[in-house]
């Protein structure tokens, strides 16, 4: 049933997650593993890593992320030959604690030896994990490795079987291995023979027919002989064994033993060395994580007190920015006002504006009309004239012929005369009426440019007014803005400061957490430092 049990377990080896893997390229580069170090690591059922401590992974140079969840097999070296590992699943796989000596492989290609010693973890007698927990080997113990490795190398090349692995020792194959046997019987089957020795060795001189002497100190002799054996092979270990016990009991945990492994008993030893040898790696993996959680804690509450610090301060600072929003609140408010009253002056500025646009509109119509009327009257004047010309004319004919009409004509040539005079004096008045016109419609033209000028400067100024008058909405619209903005302003500050205070509170709650955190990580540290270390 074993053998099958083997079998299967190295088909499983062979075939599943820890099949061999060349994890190349490799090079002659060793790291040597720190004397007080530890590598720890677990596995599940499959060779996949669940856990390993920070010694593990800064010798193997991989990162956590590169190894939980991978097979364990990713820091195999390939000089490591397969009986060996196929051994230590066929012995780990049946419950049993496995020891060798191991080359692994770094992430750069590099290498580091082992001492490592994989311990499976049960439930109803299964395994369910696998602890493996490594230390730095004696180089002596490294030499032996090394030529153990090149042996099995060798006979595999030739295909001679002399020699073949078995949980972690080396067994001779056929009937070399007949002695070895006879030294790994049990404690029962070893008290039988010893019984037997000390039977046959009263039965036997009878037989033979020695003396009565030889007969009755033969079984003395045998039973001397049984319990110097039995000081020697079981109370001696026992006695080992229970100081080895004691010693853990005690919390010191020792480092390194030497125990037959072939012996019932160096067995036994070999397994309560191994719980001192966990348990040492859990309490150095839990002294490391809590003087991280000390350092982590002392920094977070130096980080609080300052966290409260600042806190304060913001609030203060906060107290007093609002305090300047408020004044600045008012100001903008009275801003505000006024900008509104000057876009109410602004729009009465405009009314007026447009009034006297319209006004001097009306003003240049009405001397436009003047300027025609001046014209108009050059117009008459000029016909006036006209007539005066033509009645000149007409009296010095009637004069003329007055003359000629002698002393008939001498009456009307008194009326020509005196038409002709008034004719004079009618040209002469035309004249001047048509200066004074033509003075009257160079006045007016002008005064029609001048209005005209005037005309477009007030257009400019009601256009100006406009603008101001739109910039002055403008103006009122953001002083209305800014206004609802320092509103929103005090609002954000009060709740800052909500907030700040708030802060300031948790700080001092995160301050006072990280105090009782730091009390009990204390506490666990002086719990953990019971367990004292053979240097």
């Amino acid at each position: 049933m074993r053998r099958g049990v083997e079998n299967r377990l190295v088909v499983n080896y062979q075939n599943g997650s820890n099949i061999m893997r060349s994890n190349l390229p490799v090079t002659s580069q060793e790291r040597e593993v720190p004397a007080d170090w530890t590598l720890v690591s677990t596995t599940d059922r499959q060779g996949r890593i669940t856990h390993c401590n920070h010694h593990f992974v800064a010798i193997s140079g991989f990162g956590y992320d590169e190894l939980i969840g991978q097979p364990h097999n990713i820091v195999r070296h390939p000089d490591m030959p397969p009986e060996a590992f196929a051994d230590l699943w066929s012995t780990i796989g049946r419950g049993r604690p496995w020891s060798g000596v191991v080359k692994n492989r770094c992430k750069n290609g590099d290498f580091y030896w082992v001492l490592a010693n994989v311990t499976p973890v049960l439930a109803d007698g299964k395994p369910v994990a696998y602890m493996s927990v490594r230390l730095k080997p004696s180089r002596e113990q490294i030499r032996a490795a090394e030529a153990l490795y090149a042996r099995l190398h060798a006979q595999r090349q030739s295909g001679r079987s002399r020699i073949r692995l078995h949980a972690g020792g080396v067994r001779r194959t056929g009937l070399a291995d007949l002695p070895a046997r006879l030294y790994r019987l049990g404690l029962t089957q070893r008290l039988l023979l010893a019984q037997a020795g000390v039977v046959a060795a009263g039965v036997v001189p009878a037989v033979l027919g020695l003396p009565v002497a030889v007969q009755a100190l033969a079984p003395t002799v045998a039973a001397a002989v049984l319990l110097a054996w039995f000081r020697a092979r079981v109370d001696g270990p026992l006695q080992r064994c229970t100081e080895l016990a004691a010693q853990i009991a005690g919390c010191r945990l020792t480092g390194q033993i030497d125990c037959d492994m072939r012996h019932p008993l160096g067995k036994l030893l070999r397994n309560v060395w191994l719980t001192g040898l966990n348990t040492r790696a859990i309490v150095e993996d839990v002294r490391g994580e809590v003087r991280d959680i000390v350092l982590a804690a002392s920094e977070a509450a130096d980080g609080s007190r300052d966290l409260a610090q600042r806190s304060e301060e913001q609030s203060a600072s906060v107290q007093q920015t609002a305090s300047a929003v408020e004044q600045i609140n008012a100001t903008v408010h009275r801003t505000a006002e006024a900008a509104q009253q000057v876009a109410t002056v602004g729009e009465s500025t405009l009314a007026t504006a447009q009034r006297g646009g319209a006004a001097m509109q009306a003003l240049a119509q009405t001397m436009q009309g003047i300027d025609h009327s001046s014209r108009q009257v050059c117009e008459v004047t000029q016909l006036v004239e006209g007539i005066a010309f033509q009645t000149n004319i007409l009296s010095l004919n009637a004069a003329v012929e007055a003359a000629r009409a002698g002393e008939h004509g001498r009456g009307f040539a008194v009326v020509a005369t005196e038409v002709r005079a008034l004719a004079q004096r009618v040209t002469t008045a035309s004249k001047e009426i048509g200066a004074l016109a033509n003075g009257a419609v160079e006045q007016a033209g002008q005064g029609g440019e001048r209005m005209t000028q005037s005309n477009a400067v007030i257009g400019e100024v009601v256009n100006a007014v406009n603008h101001v008058d739109q910039l002055i909405r403008e103006i009122a619209q953001v002083a209305h803005e800014q206004r609802a903005g320092v509103d929103h302003i005090g609002e954000a500050m009060a709740r800052i400061d909500e907030t700040s205070q708030q802060n300031a509170a948790l700080a001092e709650q995160l301050n006072a957490a990280c105090d009782t955190m730091r009390a009990r990580t204390a506490t666990l540290q002086r719990a953990v430092q019971l367990f004292e270390q053979a240097r």
